[in-house]
């Protein structure tokens, strides 16, 4: 079930939150539980059996854990409740992958259990956090089932760890500000469903009708980079959004996932603003235990590598993310060299670098998301080199009619293409604390604010339920990760 879908805005979301505010205190987990499993097999009713078998063996080994922590066979049932999970995500994602790549042995297809990926994460996480102490074992396995099937972020995250959600699934929701919570839940949830509707949706398109071409000029090579890094943007951080609103609309208080990464200054802030529970999973998980950079500067360069080879490799089987993980990985060993060199001695001033990182960085980032998009690193290639060719700009080398529709495709979508550029950096969200500021200064400023905001919230869904009437949508990116 998707979240921009008319059966979940009007029918499975209204009866999730009736039942789960109708039950007492006690039944509530129950309730996200069995919404939860029906939210799931609404898309995949046979891979339900597969995570609720995970669920259960991770339980039983945390469990013996426990139980017999002293001994060293506690360790084993550690290491199995790790790597069973892994072994499965093995089996479902990369096992073609790796057996025609190293074997070339041609294997039969086998089907992706949607967000995979991210429960899997998920349930490592605890898994190593109750062996180190770092959280408590949950002994009730329907509020464990809960927390890892948690509807909200089940199927394209952002990645939550049990000690973040641990208060609300044990004590309960904090009704002191739930509706403060409820309101700003419903907002941040109107303003992702927006970014996928009517941004990502729409560019999408876009980046389709270019690709259809199979002949572009110089400026619509540059307009397709710049669309595809908008659609992978506005498709994932809208449904992050929209999965941190119905978190908080049910009380629970999710990890932000983006933080404007197109104004970041460097590739290493770039992944400190993109898909920020992912980068900190792997830090904490896999960098820091490596050793992350306390170790000499070769292990570092290493663990670097690897890190984002791992990266690389969770978001596909394919060679396009390995080489898309390890261009990141190149080129933030790059930056860290620069940087110590810059740091002895200046060879510009500020002003002009911070120019210059901006440019580097949007360039590197429009290059690596043609990298990402393309399942083939020759079509990758292509349209990179279609970036930096010495073609007309105008395409005045092409017959009349080729350049009409060149000049059609970007009079129609020059303006969403410009609405995404703005909607992707800082400036509406200043825009509205301003206007906020401004209204608030009086008691009928600050009630007029209220009603401002509740306007345009469902106004907001209004005009997305017309576009999911009126036509067709695309599933989320994310959801084949």
């Amino acid at each position: 079930m998707l979240f921009s879908s008319i059966h979940f805005l009007y029918f499975f979301l209204p009866a999730t939150i009736f039942l789960y505010f109708a039950s007492p205190q006690k039944g509530r987990n129950i309730v996200l539980f069995v919404m939860s499993l029906l939210f799931y097999a609404w898309g995949e009713p046979v891979y339900v059996l597969l995570m609720l078998v995970q669920i259960a063996v991770s339980y039983v080994l945390l469990w013996l854990v426990d139980r017999i922590r002293e001994r060293r066979a506690a360790g084993i049932f550690y290491i199995l409740s790790v790597l069973l999970p892994f072994m499965a995500l093995f089996y479902f994602k990369y096992f073609n992958f790796f057996m025609n790549t190293i074997f070339g042995m041609k294997t039969k297809a086998i089907a992706l259990p949607i967000g995979i990926s991210f429960y899997t994460f998920q349930i490592v996480s605890y898994c190593v956090d109750v062996y180190h102490k770092r959280v408590e074992r949950q002994k009730n396995i329907v509020t464990y089932a809960a927390y890892v099937t948690l509807f909200p972020q089940l199927v394209a995250g952002p990645i939550v760890r049990y000690s973040e959600i641990e208060r609300t699934l044990t004590h309960g929701v904090d009704f002191s500000n739930l509706r403060l919570d409820f309101g700003s839940g419903m907002v941040r949830f109107a303003a992702g469903l927006g970014k996928k509707v009517l941004i990502a949706n729409v560019v999408g398109e876009f980046v389709a009708e270019i690709a259809a071409l199979g002949q572009r000029n110089l400026m619509l090579s540059w307009a397709y980079a710049i669309a595809v890094a908008l659609q992978i943007y506005f498709d994932f951080s809208g449904y992050s959004d929209m999965a941190i609103g119905l978190g908080s609309m049910l009380g629970f208080h999710f990890p932000e996932n983006f933080r404007y990464p197109f104004i970041s200054k460097s590739v290493s802030e770039f992944w400190r603003r993109w898909h920020i529970t992912l980068g900190a999973w792997f830090r904490d998980y896999v960098y820091i235990p490596m050793g992350g950079n306390r170790v000499s500067r070769i292990r570092w360069i290493v663990n670097v590598l690897v890190v984002w080879l791992f990266t690389g490799l969770w978001h596909g089987a394919g060679w396009n993310f390995i080489v898309w993980g390890l261009l990141f990985a190149l080129l933030l060993v790059f930056e860290k060299c620069v940087s110590r060199l810059y740091n002895r001695k200046k060879f510009l001033p500020v002003m002009a670098l911070n120019g210059i990182k901006h440019v580097y960085v949007i360039l590197v980032v429009l290059v690596s998301f043609l990298v990402f998009h393309n399942d083939r690193l020759s079509d990758a290639l292509a349209d990179i080199q279609a970036l930096f060719s010495c073609g007309s700009l105008f395409a005045r080398d092409v017959g009349d009619a080729q350049m009409a529709v060149f000049s059609y495709l970007m009079r129609n979508r020059i303006v969403i293409l410009c609405v995404g550029l703005i909607g992707a950096t800082p400036i509406p969200l200043w825009g509205w604390t301003k206007l906020r500021e401004w209204m608030q200064t009086s008691e009928t400023g600050d009630r007029a604010v209220h009603v401002l905001r509740g306007i345009l919230t469902m106004g907001l869904l209004v005009l997305c339920t017309a576009y999911l009437i009126d036509g067709s949508f695309n599933p989320f990116l994310y959801f084949r990760f």
